[in-house]
């Protein structure tokens, strides 16, 4: 009969070795194992860690629990959080409201359906995290196959039998330690942005948001006004989600290009198994520099340069598109090029967080082209106007090309030079539309051909 307190396989045994180091009775500080993973290792944090990566042993699925990402991310969020009061929330929607009339003096492209929105820092979190994930999702797949892979080429000799059953539970636990990490990033990244567009994507679908809390720091150091700093960040906040309402495709364009290159991700697995092998369970200093300076993940193919330029291209067309028209809307106030300024360095720059981000998945969304992009719209807008300028959002076969951020002069000759001449098969099609399909009467004949009597 056997023993029922000892394991009855390898899958068991593995469990149990696993179970083990979670309780704390392994040579792995379970401190130093939180901040290699670059989450917090105060006492609170790390239990909480040993105990969703108890529960994830136990638990039936092996993907990524988005539900303890959001959860993370909200907890983080919460911490430095200060409720606002109401006359700070009164404020914004006066400076929303005259943001929202300037704005239709820049643009002709119409207001949104809803009401703006003002978010706490823990609000924020918990809205935007379904689409960090959905950006990250590739990515802690490709961690967690490439994990298995090499536990599983590592293991000694007569141990294969261990990870015939555990690769389930090895996802599992590996899928929860990249959830709390996005969520611990996604909650400091919401102490560095100021508004639902301030990451440069669209994060609240079809709805502008300030962060008042947010939007107070922002202001504090800059020497300037609060009025005029409420009122600029909500005519750039306007903007950017007009023009999203506007171009309707233009949204699920950029999510999808960003999941498209992030899915082109592999993991090093070569480094991983270096770090395998010289492991000191005593020592995570290694493991957490590779964890925070991305050498998990290898250079960047050829497909992927070519993806990542096109994906570079179109968010410094939409952050010099918002530039322009905010430039145009808040020109009232004294301080609007200063602002502007410290709001393109950062959008260049990038905050702690962030790049944070950008080690975890792999990428940067940075518009690297922004003052070009920027000069380019200008160009247009006064070759055109600004109707014309807005109307190269209406297809993506009609928007700005890199090519046109290298010489606007020649996009401008498109735009305002003659039509050129059709060719064969544009005649045809106006034939065909004027009812002239059919081409010229048959000489001699009737509309059948038949000969006249």
């Amino acid at each position: 009969m056997s023993d029922p307190a000892r394991p009855d396989g390898p899958e068991d045994e593995m469990r149990e070795m696993l179970q083990r180091f979670l309780a704390g009775e392994g040579d792995i500080d379970p401190s130093k194992l939180a901040g290699a993973a670059g989450l917090p290792s105060d006492p609170a944090s790390v239990a909480r860690l040993m105990s969703q990566l108890q529960a994830a042993m136990n638990a039936s699925g092996d993907g990524v629990n988005w539900d303890l990402a959001r959860d993370q991310a909200v907890q983080i969020a919460s911490r430095g959080m200060v409720p606002s009061i109401e006359d700070e929330k009164e404020a914004l929607r006066r400076a929303l409201g005259l943001a929202a009339l300037w704005l239709g003096e820049a643009t002709q492209i119409g207001e949104l359906a809803g009401e703006p929105r003002l978010l706490s820092r823990a609000e924020w979190a918990r809205e935007t995290l379904p689409v960090w994930s959905q950006l990250a999702e590739p990515v802690a797949n490709s961690i967690a196959d490439a994990l298995t892979r090499v536990l599983q080429e590592n293991l000694p000799e007569g141990m294969d039998g261990m990870m015939a059953g555990a690769g389930k539970m090895m996802r599992g636990l590996g899928g929860t330690l990249f959830a709390m990490q996005l969520g611990h990033v996604v909650g400091q990244l919401s102490g560095e942005v100021v508004s639902g567009g301030d990451a440069g994507i669209p994060l609240l679908d079809g709805q502008a948001a300030l962060l008042p809390q947010n939007v107070l720091e922002f202001g504090r150091d800059l020497g300037v006004e609060v009025e005029e700093v409420r009122l600029y960040l909500s005519v750039r906040e306007l903007a950017h989600a007009r023009l999203f309402r506007h171009a309707r495709w233009l949204r699920l364009h950029l999510i999808t290009a960003i999941t498209e290159y992030a899915h082109g991700i592999t993991i090093d697995t070569e480094r991983l198994e270096q770090l395998a092998e010289g492991f000191d369970p005593t020592n995570t200093e290694e493991l957490q520099r590779a964890l925070s300076d991305g050498r998990l993940i290898p250079p960047k193919s050829e497909e992927q340069l070519v993806a990542l330029g096109r994906l570079e291209t179109m968010l410094a067309l939409v952050e010099g598109w918002v530039d322009v028209v905010t430039e145009q809307a808040a020109q009232r106030l004294p301080a609007a090029g200063a602002i502007a300024e410290t709001v393109r360095r950062r959008r260049a720059s990038g905050g702690p967080a962030e790049s944070a981000f950008a080690t975890l998945v792999g990428l940067e969304l940075r518009p690297r082209r922004l003052r070009e992009a920027a000069a380019m719209w200008r160009a247009v807008q006064d070759a055109v106007g600004a109707e014309g300028r807005d109307e190269l959002w209406a297809h993506p076969d009609v928007v700005p090309t890199a090519a046109d951020i290298d010489d606007p002069a020649a996009l401008v000759a498109r735009l305002t030079g003659p039509a050129p001449e059709p060719d064969e098969f544009d005649r045809a099609l106006e034939d065909l539309l004027n009812g002239d399909a059919d081409g010229p009467a048959t000489p001699n004949g009737d509309d059948e051909g038949r000969p006249q009597p």
